[in-house]
């Protein structure tokens, strides 16, 4: 079990917080998502190993830019 920890920029609300978990969660592997508009944290767990580029690309996807922690 892996878990990274992002920190997103441009989060405002629980629909971001929802477009984020959508995005992330098409990744394989991924288990767990935490994400909070409050404090722009973003936590991805997963079975193996986290592809970062994968992750801080599907939050692109949903309209935010992060950055790993």
């Amino acid at each position: 079990m892996a878990a990274n920890e992002y920190q997103v920029t441009g989060m405002t609300c629980g629909h971001c917080e929802m477009s984020i978990r959508e995005e992330v969660s098409e990744i394989s592997g991924v288990e767990d998502i935490q994400v909070s508009a409050q404090t722009g944290k973003l936590v991805v767990t997963a079975s193996g190993d986290i592809d970062d580029a994968k992750v801080l690309a599907a939050v692109e996807e949903a309209g935010y830019s992060a950055v790993r922690v």
